[in-house]
């Protein structure tokens, strides 16, 4: 088992920027990969960003390509997700996943969730 535990949301202004932690523990691996999806209101839960941990590739989805940047610390199997130019569009619940995706922008093979945390930008 592996546990999640997000950190960093919070309200912003458009244009604003902020840092997205997510710490994992337990039955940890470095063929994991972890990543990021969010959930707007009344939408379907949609891809962020994900990074395989063997390799170090990362993967964006096209609306935060140039905006956020994920990062991983090996030492603590930890990801920072950096979010630039918020829009009001970015507005959701992110979660952390992990797990062993066969592609990192599908939720299948993500085996662990976090609990989410809330990102808000206001216009």
């Amino acid at each position: 088992q592996v546990q999640l535990v997000e950190s960093g949301g919070g309200l912003v202004q458009t244009g604003d920027s902020l840092r997205l932690s997510c710490a994992a523990s337990g039955r940890t691996s470095s063929n994991y990969a972890m990543g990021w999806f969010r959930q707007a209101p009344q939408k379907e839960r949609e891809f962020v960003a994900a990074v395989r941990w063997s390799t170090g590739k990362t993967h964006y989805h096209d609306s935060v390509k140039g905006r956020f940047t994920l990062s991983r610390d090996n030492g603590k199997y930890t990801v920072h997700l950096q979010t630039n130019s918020l829009k009001p569009e970015d507005t959701a619940v992110y979660y952390c996943a992990a797990g062993s995706p066969a592609q990192l922008s599908r939720e299948g093979g993500f085996a662990f969730w976090g609990q989410g945390t809330q990102v808000t930008v206001s216009s």
